[in-house]
C-alpha cells in the first residue's frame, strides 16, 4: 500500500466532494435567508431551525462510523454506505426547499425542519464512511496530502459552482419557486458526486484490519484519549464554526451591506476561487515545511482576511471582494492539512493497536465539523437578532444601522477571532508522519 495510488483513485475519491460540497455549501448560504427572507421566520427561531437537524448529527456520526467499522460486504465497509447515504441524501434535499405552500407559517417552518432532519441523517451515512477511507487506501503519509488536495481542489471547485449559482438560479426563476428549482438542480449535483465516487472507488487498496472491539462508548474513550486528535479536532471545530458564521452572512453582506445585485456570486467565486489554483500549492508547501506549519500558515492568512473585511461598509466593492479573496487564499490550505491530518490520527492509532477505529475517528471528527457549521449560521443568526434584523416574505424589509453593522461583524471579526484562537490548539499538536512517531505515542495504548 505504500505505492502512490493511480490517478484514477485519486480523482475517483475526490468526486465525492461534490456531493459534500453542494451540501456543505448551500444550505449554510441559502438555508437562512429562505427561512428569514421568504417564510418570513424571525431570525432566533430561523436559527434555531438550521441548528437543531446539525446537533442531532453530532450524536449520529460517531454512530454511522461505527456501523461502517463494523459492515462486513465485498465491496468494502464504507463504499455501501456511499452509495445508500448519498442517494437519500439527494432525494430529502430535493424536499427541502420544495415545500408546498401550506398556508401557515408554523407549518412551513416544520417542513423545513423535517427535511433537514432527513438531510442530516443521510449525509452522516454518506460522509462519515467517505471521510474515513483516506485511512484505509494508503499508508503513505505524504500520499494522504496528495490524496486530499485532489479533494479540496474538487471541493473548491464544487463550494464555487453550486455557491455561485444557487443564487443565480433562484434570482431567475423568483420567489419560493426560485428555491424549489435551485434545491432540485443541486439535488442532481449531490447525486452525480455520489454516484461517481461510488464508482471512482472500485479500484482503491484497503487495509486488512478488524473493526476495534469493545461498546461504542469504549471506542469513544479511547479516541478521546488521542492527545493530537483531540487538539487537531478542537482546531477545526472553531475553524468550521468561523466558516459557517461566514457563509451564513454572505447573502446578507451582498445584498444589506454592499447593495449590489450579484453579489452574492462574486463573494463566492473570490471566497473559493483561488483555491482552485492554490490547493497543490500549499500541498508543496506542506510537504516542504510540514503540514502543522502549513496549517498555521494557511489558518493566519484567513484570519487576515476576514478582519480586513470589516471596512465593508466603507470601502469600495472591489476591496471587499479582495478581502475576500484573501480569506479564500487562507481556506484552500486550511482544508487541506486538516482533511490530510486526520487519516495521519487515525492510521497512526491502527499502527499502535492493530485495530480499525478509522469510522470512529471520522464520526466524531466529522460531529465536530458539523457542530461547528451547524454553530455557525445559529452564531450569525444571533448576531442579527442582537442588530434587530427584520425579517419579511419579500426581502424588502429596510434593515436598521444596527443590523448592518452586525452583520459586518459577524461576517469579518468573530470568525477572524475565532480562527486566531484556534491557532493556540494546534500549536500544541505534535504528530509528525505516524511510521516515524508511533514508538514516541505508544503511552496512549489503551
Amino acid at each position: 500500500m505504500s505505492e502512490p495510488l493511480t490517478r484514477g483513485v485519486r480523482v475517483g475519491y475526490a468526486t465525492g466532494s461534490v456531493a459534500t460540497g453542494a451540501f456543505g455549501t448551500v444550505p449554510g448560504l441559502m438555508l437562512l435567508p429562505f427561512l428569514t427572507d421568504s417564510l418570513g421566520i424571525g431570525a432566533l427561531y430561523a436559527g434555531m431551525i438550521v441548528f437543531l437537524p446539525k446537533a442531532w448529527d453530532v450524536v449520529l456520526n460517531p454512530i454511522a462510523g461505527r456501523i461502517s467499522d463494523r459492515t462486513d460486504d465485498p465491496r468494502g465497509p464504507r463504499r455501501p454506505w456511499l452509495l445508500r447515504g448519498g442517494i437519500s441524501l439527494s432525494v430529502a434535499f430535493a424536499l427541502l426547499f420544495a415545500g408546498p405552500t401550506l398556508g401557515s407559517q408554523r407549518l412551513d417552518a416544520l417542513w423545513v425542519l423535517v427535511c433537514f432532519l432527513g438531510c442530516a441523517t443521510a449525509y452522516a451515512f454518506f460522509q462519515v464512511p467517505y471521510v474515513a477511507m483516506p485511512a484505509e487506501i494508503t499508508d503513505s503519509y505524504d500520499e494522504r496530502t496528495r490524496l486530499m488536495s485532489w479533494r479540496v481542489a474538487i471541493l473548491a471547485f464544487t463550494i464555487m459552482l453550486a455557491g455561485a449559482t444557487a443564487p443565480l438560479i433562484r434570482d431567475a426563476v423568483g420567489g419560493r419557486d426560485g428555491y424549489r428549482v435551485m434545491g432540485v438542480a443541486m439535488a442532481l449535483l449531490i447525486a452525480f458526486g455520489v454516484v461517481a465516487t461510488y464508482a471512482g472507488t472500485s479500484r482503491a487498496p484497503r487495509v486488512a484490519l478488524g473493526a476495534g472491539s469493545g461498546s461504542l462508548r469504549d471506542q469513544l474513550r479511547i479516541v478521546s484519549q488521542a492527545r493530537d486528535f483531540r487538539l487537531l479536532l478542537i482546531t477545526f471545530v472553531l475553524q468550521a464554526l468561523a466558516t459557517g458564521c461566514m457563509l451564513a452572512g454572505v447573502d446578507y453582506l451582498a445584498g444589506d451591506v454592499l447593495g449590489k445585485q450579484g453579489a452574492s456570486t462574486i463573494l463566492f467565486i473570490c471566497f473559493v476561487g483561488p483555491a482552485l489554483v492554490l490547493t497543490p500549492l500549499w500541498a508543496r508547501f506542506g510537504t516542504r515545511v510540514g503540514k502543522k506549519r502549513g496549517y498555521v500558515a494557511a489558518s493566519s492568512v484567513l484570519a487576515a482576511g476576514a478582519a480586513l473585511s470589516v471596512v465593508s461598509r466603507e470601502a469600495p466593492a472591489v476591496v471587499v471582494f479582495a478581502a475576500v479573496g484573501l480569506i479564500g487564499v487562507g481556506y484552500a490550505g486550511a482544508q487541506v492539512f486538516p482533511l490530510a491530518m486526520l487519516p495521519d490520527a487515525a492510521a497512526a492509532d491502527a499502527m499502535r493497536t492493530g485495530s480499525n477505529r478509522a469510522g470512529v475517528f471520522t464520526g466524531v471528527w466529522t460531529a465536530g465539523e458539523t457542530l461547528g457549521l451547524a454553530l455557525g449560521p445559529g452564531l450569525f443568526a444571533l448576531m442579527l437578532a442582537l442588530g434587530d434584523y427584520r425579517s419579511s416574505t419579500d426581502g424588502d424589509a429596510v434593515q436598521p444601522d444596527s443590523a448592518v453593522t452586525a452583520i459586518v461583524l459577524g461576517f469579518s471579526l468573530v470568525p477572524a477571532a475565532l480562527t486566531l484562537a484556534s491557532l493556540w490548539w494546534l500549536s500544541r499538536y505534535s504528530l509528525g508522519d505516524p511510521t516515524r512517531t508511533v514508538a514516541a505515542n505508544s503511552q496512549e495504548l489503551p
